[in-house]
């Protein structure tokens, strides 16, 4: 057995000494294991050379085993460590390019974007540097919030204090059965990092109060308002209007639905202009005392998407100072003018009584 381990030695570290190979000593050590295993296999139990090299083939073989099991646990921890060591710099890689570049899933994935005239790779760039803000993670919030993390919108921010509830599910198809009294905001997370893991999104699980609209507005290039109250409507307004933000509002009830882009500083009216005082409330029901169609939201909600695409790259003519307005019972669409109000609270000059 010393007489063996002492040829093992001089194969492999003597191999080293005169620059074998690595696999060349392997090979060299396993032809030596299969010349002793033939030998306590072949020759007669009292032969010199087979009591010299241990006089039985079962230590030999277990000996083998063992070095097999060795090997073949070192190989697979070794490609698990090679596929870590690959996914790690893929993400790496990824995390680079996600400013300014696209990696190959990108490409891929955005494809049909990018052989479009009005988009095109510069557009699709636009899109993944853009932040937008969404208020409201409920009907119309759901539809728009998927499109914009499916179209590449790089950071989409939404912000709703509420929770999934049964009664969501009929319109809001962004939220599941599984995720009833989970914070809204977080069901959205999960479903468009589902979506497109590309993006980030960012949860803002809190009312929209005064207090903290402005400091938040003003980490996003647009404004998506999707929420069902006038107050909190309002709040946007003037918000979005102070900071020189582009406003996309939507509005549902019952078969009809509107969308609008409200944008002062690019001589377009605010919410206020059109809409100077909330009506009251027997004139505008929520949708919980007035009812909503489910697909409605979905149709209202896929418009303010294409607002957004088109607001970012630069695409088409948004609906500024203008107004869409979808008539689900009917199957009937109208577009009507909207003008500034000079006088308006909000965006307008005060005016002055003789």
């Amino acid at each position: 057995m010393a007489v063996v381990l002492g040829l093992a030695g001089l194969i492999w570290w003597g191999g080293r000494l005169i620059a074998l190979s690595k696999p060349m000593r392997i090979a060299l050590l396993l032809l030596l294991y299969g010349a002793i295993v033939i030998m306590q296999l072949t020759l007669p139990a009292e032969q010199p050379l087979r009591l010299a090299t241990g006089g039985s083939v079962a230590p030999w073989l277990i000996f083998g085993s063992l070095g097999l099991m060795v090997f073949a646990y070192s190989k697979g921890l070794q490609r698990l460590r090679n596929r870590a060591k690959h996914h790690e710099e893929q993400k790496l890689t990824d995390t680079q390019t996600s400013n300014d570049a696209f990696s190959e899933t990108e490409l891929n994935r955005y494809a049909r974007h990018i052989v479009m005239r009005e988009i095109g790779g510069a557009g699709q760039k636009k899109l993944k540097q853009a932040k937008v803000l969404v208020i409201g993670a409920g009907g119309l919030g759901s539809p728009v919030l998927q499109y914009l993390a499916a179209s590449g919108v790089g950071t989409v921010g939404v912000i709703d204090d509420d929770e999934v509830e049964n009664t969501n599910l009929q319109r809001q198809v962004l939220h599941t059965d599984a995720r009833i009294g989970m914070a809204k905001v977080f069901s959205a997370e999960a479903a468009m990092v589902a979506q497109n893991p590309y993006v980030t999104v960012r949860p803002y699980h809190r009312k929209l109060t005064e207090e903290i609209a402005t400091e938040l507005f003003a980490d996003y290039d647009l404004i998506l308002d999707g929420t069902d109250n006038f107050e909190t409507r309002y709040r946007v307004n003037r918000t979005a209007v102070a900071l020189n933000k582009p406003l996309i509002s939507g509005a549902l009830t019952q078969w009809e639905g509107q969308v609008s882009v409200f944008h002062p500083a690019d001589n377009a009216p605010c919410y206020q202009c059109i809409f100077p005082q909330a009506p009251a409330a027997e004139l505008a029901p929520s949708c919980a005392e007035a009812g909503v169609l489910g697909p409605l939201p979905g149709v209202i909600g896929a418009m303010m998407g294409v607002e957004v695409i088109k607001l970012i790259t630069g695409a088409g003519a948004p609906l500024k100072g203008a107004m869409l307005i979808y008539d689900a019972l009917y199957g009937e669409t109208r577009r009507i003018s909207l003008k500034r109000d000079p006088y308006c609270a909000t965006c307008g000059t005060p005016h002055q009584e003789n």
